[in-house]
């Protein structure tokens, strides 16, 4: 980032101002600014192989924001342009094909301008805390930020002033602002500031007068509204469009109708806005008007189509329309000349050049001479940009349409080729290293691409449709075969793949079901694919699809996937024509919903399947018996991840490791192997803000594809490996990393309360209250991990216990053929950081829970009934016996010995050891007694149900203004005297106070507001 003075130095050089030698000086002359230093053509060298300096760099950007303006940058040696995409602006130069991607926003940038001599750029984004980027457009740096501009929704547009030194931003707010800002001083506040009258429409539309940097205007539908800074404060008047334009409410109705833009002219006070009725009203607006004294000069009706772009340059007025069509009109409005031919769609930007007009062949001015104009880029509704030369009057195509998100990305296995498909049928081959389409195809209307995949050869590529459709097709032409188009079911295809031997593909649909197809080769005939058969083998949507071989043969297994948890093999070698078998199904999660799977790489003497879910958490099952074998801590990176891919292994020497690629919801990360929960060997980054869709990785390893999942883009990434591996030396070695990883580090009092448990388990074992010299050792036996990990307030199921001791026990068994009983603490951390929940449970988690469970009472409160929860505690989940039933509730409801005795004895007296445990057996029999009781209740005992809710509104009009009586008074009145009954030990509900205060141990909302208030001395 710049300083202040460097800014203003930079900016008085690239206006031609010349100043006293500053500090600018001496960075220009000891090279220290890019910005200072950089020219025109600091960007357009050939790029430099150099190191990389992250592990994920944006490398190419595939489509653009058809909201947003594409700016001609340079039109004389070279063609540069701008636009922008997703939450990057992207620098383009055509001669050289080569982009430079102005990454730093972290949502959807939602407008971008330029200053007149495009030097600066300025773009801004909608996210939550809107952020406002200014760059140097020569060397591609950022000079300023302004942090929470708009607040409220966002910038919805903004513009430079002619003079370069001030940036107006427009809101999004509910109720509208304008902000001014001096952008080349740090401070952070607007010159200038103002809100908008929400009577006024919603502007969306704001421009400086390029002949006087202290007036301004803005648009809306209904509303055009004239700013002014002459008096010391920024203040407007509002002109009503709508009035003076009669057809404009019926006009906006049109499909393409944009709102109304307006223009300052040139030369003369006036105010151009073109209206929904295609016509342009001329407002006389003079510098100290009041606002009953501004009116329409006139209303002009140019043309049939309704007009989308209204600009101005030299003394031309040009307009865009909704038929792709460019017009020339004088200062008049006498059309001059036009551009109908170029098969466009609805115009979105026009954007001259700034370098020496030209002459217009065959277009002349009054005098006879003829018109020098600019040459210019327009932009489209549907991506489409180009570059008109006057000379010429031919259009060249800078970026091709791309209006539809895309969904599919699949890279060639030996090639530098991606292909692509998007929603609306389009499929493109590209050569990512020359930058080229190869070639492309369009299939037939509604025929939305879904998904693409490669056979490991690259001889084949199938594409699956949201029709159902299948094809199978050449990879260089795109073209099928009729025979191998099939189509066995109508819903949309998610997942296809291929077998590593190229004989099999299978596809997994929206109706749940996997379909497996086959390469028929028989003897003097062509090889085809034929349909095998189609199975029903998950009741919820399939999550991933995945062939893999034999661990004894070179035959090939498929898995599938879903949100169910089962994890499905199939039968390949018994199947036969419309039969498919299933080999085993099994489940895999108890809560977590896994949501990808690859192949571990072999690295270890098992083969395992790497498993993601939506804990954060990866699990490694082994291949065979399905068991799960380690558990480790996941990317947490705002969502979990979604996919997994295993990068090609580098042929470079130097790098022997395996790395994983992989997408969260909005990000693109990396993975260092093998994984043990380092948080310091992952690093991801913002790829599409509005979420990724789908991505793959090149053949090489060298780049990672992503495609967004609503903004029409797709993203090359290239990774640096050497980036990577750097952060995680930086973080540590051995298990430093793990340390921070706990709260207070290493130093910490939660470590040393780890470390007192460890060692009281060591004693423990030897027994607490042996008088013998202890042994002291550096391992735990690991039938204490589980109590360990609740001392820890991790309190694991009954399954995740099981799967600790499966992943430490079987640690060493494939390499030495014997089991692990014992763990010592560095292992122990480690089990625990992997183990425990990623973001921990909240308390608003456990409420939400008792909130599912519950049923509303009279009062309109959750409360939940006493046979209810004994049921789900007995019959859901990990089903509890009646003996941990009784133990559960005789711990958390019944007073502890402590207790009874200072509450029997008294005073002054004491209660004896068997009279204590006389009651409390007695406590624990009554809960017994309720536990065995049967579950379901009977006509008579529901009738006795609801006349006990009856007896309950009694209750409360007895307890009058104070409501419903307590649980003590409840109780007292049910059951009479005595304090040891079952009722007050279980109460027949359950309420959410009795939930969170007695069970989960919270502060009742008195004693909250007593600590919270204390009370008066």
């Amino acid at each position: 980032m710049m300083s202040d003075d460097e800014v203003k130095e930079v900016h008085a050089k690239s206006s031609g101002f010349k100043g006293e030698e500053t500090r600018a000086d001496l960075l220009k002359t000891t090279g220290q600014s890019q910005v200072y230093t950089a020219t025109r053509e600091t960007l357009l060298q050939k790029k430099i192989t150099h190191t990389q300096t992250h592990a994920l760099s944006p490398e190419w950007l595939f489509g653009m924001n058809p909201a947003l303006s594409a700016f001609n940058m340079q039109d004389h040696d070279q063609l540069v342009v701008l636009y922008g995409a997703a939450h990057v602006g992207v620098i383009y130069n055509h001669t050289t094909r080569s982009q430079h991607i102005l990454q730093g926003h972290c949502c959807p940038i939602a407008s971008m301008c330029v200053s007149d001599d495009r030097r600066w750029i300025a773009s801004a984004d909608q996210g939550p805390k809107s952020t406002v980027m200014i760059w140097d457009s020569y060397s591609g740096v950022p000079v300023r930020t302004l942090f929470d501009c708009h607040p409220g929704g966002g910038v919805v547009a903004m513009a430079f002033s002619s003079d370069t030194k001030q940036l107006v931003t427009l809101g999004a707010e509910e109720k509208q602002c304008v902000c001014i800002w001096n952008w080349t001083n740090e401070t952070g506040k607007p010159l200038w500031f103002t809100e908008l009258d929400p009577n006024h429409g919603f502007q969306d539309y704001i421009i400086f007068n390029p002949n006087d940097s202290a007036q301004l205007l803005s648009n809306s539908r209904s509303h055009l509204l004239f700013y002014s800074t002459t008096k010391g404060s920024l203040q407007y008047f509002a002109l009503n469009i709508q009035k003076h334009s009669p057809g404009t409410s019926e006009a906006a109705k049109r499909p393409h109708s944009s709102m109304s833009h307006s223009v300052f002219h040139l030369r003369l006070p006036w105010i151009l806005t073109v209206t929904a009725a295609t016509q342009i009203v001329v407002w006389d607006v003079m510098k100290d008007v009041a606002p009953n004294k501004s009116r329409p000069i006139t209303a002009i009706r140019l043309q049939n189509d309704p007009i989308t772009v209204l600009s101005v340059t030299d003394r031309f007025t040009v307009t865009g329309d909704t038929q792709g069509h460019i017009k020339f009109y004088n200062e008049e409005f006498k059309l001059l000349t036009w551009y109908t031919d170029f098969n466009l769609d609805a115009i979105v930007s026009i954007s001259f050049a700034k370098e020496c007009a030209q002459s217009c062949p065959e277009v002349y001015n009054p005098e006879g001479k003829p018109l020098m104009m600019r040459n210019f880029v327009v932009s489209t509704v549907t991506s489409e940009v180009i570059h008109v030369n006057i000379q010429s009057g031919i259009p060249q195509i800078l970026l091709h349409k791309e209006s539809e998100p895309i969904h599919a990305v699949a890279c060639h296995p030996k090639q530098p080729v991606v292909v692509m498909g998007n929603l609306r049928g389009v499929l493109k081959v590209w050569d990512y290293d020359n930058k080229a389409i190869l070639c492309s195809r369009v299939f037939e209307t509604g025929q939305q691409i879904q998904c693409v995949a490669f056979d490991p050869q690259g001889l084949y590529l199938a594409v699956g449709f949201g029709s159902g459709a299948v094809h199978i097709l050449n990879p260089s032409t795109l073209q099928s075969d009729p025979k191998e188009c099939f189509r066995s079911t109508d819903d949309c295809i998610h997942h296809i793949t291929f077998s590593s031997d190229s004989k099999y593909f299978a596809t997994a649909d929206a109706g749940k079901a996997v379909t497996v197809f086959r390469l028929q080769t028989d003897v003097g005939s062509v090889p085809r694919w034929a349909y095998l058969g189609r199975y029903h083998s998950h009741y919820k949507p399939i999550t991933d699809l995945l062939f893999g071989v034999h661990l004894d043969s070179t035959q090939p297994r498929l898995l599938s996937l879903g949100l169910d948890r089962r994890l499905v093999e199939y039968d390949l070698e018994n199947s036969d024509l419309n039969e498919l078998v299933i080999l085993s199904s099994v489940r895999i999660e108890q809560s977590a919903v896994p949501t990808g799977m690859t192949w571990y790489p072999p690295i270890t003497t098992e083969q395992f399947l790497l498993v993601a879910s939506d804990q954060y958490k990866m699990k490694l099952f082994n291949s065979i018996t399905k068991m799960c074998r380690k558990t480790l801590l996941g990317p947490t990176y705002g969502s979990p991840v979604k996919k997994t891919l295993v990068l090609p292994k580098c042929s470079e020497p130097e790098t022997s490791l395996y790395y994983l690629a992989y997408i969260t919801e909005d990000k693109v990360g990396l993975q260092m192997m093998p994984l043990d929960g380092n948080p310091y060997k992952s690093n991801a980054v913002i790829c599409h803000p509005t979420g990724v869709s789908t991505f793959a990785c090149s053949y090489d390893g060298r780049f990672v594809f992503t495609a967004g999942t609503s903004d029409c883009t797709a993203l090359s990434w290239e990774i640096g490996l050497n980036a990577l591996e750097a952060a995680a030396a930086l973080g540590g070695k051995d298990l430093v990393p793990f340390y921070t990883l706990l709260e207070g580090g290493r130093d910490g009092k939660f470590y040393r309360e780890i470390e007192d448990f460890f060692y009281y388990c060591q004693i423990h074992h030897q027994g607490t209250n042996s008088m013998e010299k202890r042994q002291t050792s550096t391992k735990i036996s690991l039938s204490d991990v589980p109590s360990l990990m609740r001392a820890l307030a991790f309190f694991p199921t009954e399954q995740e216990i099981e799967d600790m001791h499966n992943e430490v026990q079987f640690s060493k068994y494939a390499e030495t053929g014997k089991y692990v009983t014992d763990i010592n603490l560095e292992e122990l951390i480690k089990l625990y950081v992997n183990h425990r929940p990623a973001l921990g449970i909240s308390s608003n988690q456990l409420v939400q829970a008792f909130n599912i469970l519950g049923n509303p009472d009279i009062t309109g409160q959750p409360v939940l009934r006493k046979h209810v929860l004994l049921k789900l505690l007995q019959d859901r989940g990990e089903h509890m016996t009646e003996e941990e039933v009784v133990e559960c509730f005789t711990t958390l409801l019944c007073p502890s010995e402590e207790e009874e005795d200072e509450e029997d004895a008294g005073p002054g007296g004491e209660k004896s050891d068997h009279d204590s445990y006389n009651s409390v057996e007695h406590m624990a029999e009554e809960v017994a007694e309720c536990v065995t009781t049967p579950l379901s209740l009977s006509e008579e005992e529901e009738e006795e149900e609801d006349d006990d809710e009856e007896d309950d509104e009694d209750e409360d009009e007895e307890a009058g203004p104070r409501g419903k009586l307590s649980d003590h008074d409840s109780y007292n009145s049910d059951s009479g005297n005595s304090e040891d009954t079952l009722a007050c030990m279980i109460p027949r509900e359950i309420s959410m106070e009795t939930f969170t205060g007695h069970i989960l141990g919270f502060p009742s909302s008195v004693e909250q507001k007593d600590t919270a208030t204390p009370p008066e001395g």
